[in-house]
């Protein structure tokens, strides 16, 4: 009896636990880290404010797991995308960048929450060990690239570190809450013709 009554208050725990990031991220995606005010975030998860707390220590410590939820989704998108697609290396990381943009501009705020607004210490550690997973992806493409024939012989982690640096920092002036983005199809086209043309595509 005791184990189900532990069992039953855990899942109830890990219940309000995501009501409270997914209060957070919709929060975040609608205005950025300035629209999640703890006191909003417990109104949308329907929780009291003090109940935040006992789950997370601060504000920092949620923004954090909002930052690792919503980033892992779309590291998860793109591996997807990537291993979804058969072909040479250059088809592969094109599918990649396709989905991360498309998904990017249809979330804009998010987006720009999760690439370049200001954020403290705790939210740019996750931020940067994300860009790691991104980095990874791609260099594991261009490994396989490369042993397929399909790309020249190349520093992988250097290129797949290029990469991903490219495509974020191209992203950021569309994303930015201050401009209209411009057309989405020719960034895209343009955004995957430089990171083809940067890996060597074998003719």
């Amino acid at each position: 009896m005791a184990y189900r009554t532990t069992e039953r208050t855990e899942a109830r725990r890990a219940e309000t636990r995501e009501r409270i990031v997914t209060a957070a991220l919709e929060l975040i995606a609608e205005g950025g880290y300035v629209a999640a005010q703890i006191a909003a975030v417990a109104e949308r998860a329907g929780v009291a404010v003090g109940t935040v707390y006992r789950y997370f220590p601060s504000k920092s410590d949620v923004f954090a797991e909002v930052f690792r939820v919503a980033s892992q989704r779309e590291v998860d998108a793109m591996s997807e995308a990537i291993h979804a697609t058969s072909g040479p290396a250059a088809e592969r990381i094109s599918a990649g960048i396709e989905v991360f943009a498309r998904r990017a501009l249809r979330g804009k705020r998010l987006a720009w929450a999760l690439l370049a607004e200001p954020v403290d210490p705790a939210v740019e550690a996750e931020r940067l060990q994300f860009r790691h997973s991104y980095r990874d992806l791609m260099a594991e493409v261009v490994h396989e690239g490369i042993a397929a024939g399909d790309l020249p012989d190349q520093d992988v982690d250097a290129t797949a570190a290029a990469l991903i640096g490219a495509i974020g920092e191209t992203m950021i002036g569309p994303l930015s809450p201050t401009t209209n983005g411009g057309d989405p199809e020719a960034l895209i086209t343009s955004l995957i013709d430089f990171c083809t043309r940067a890996i060597g595509e074998e003719h």
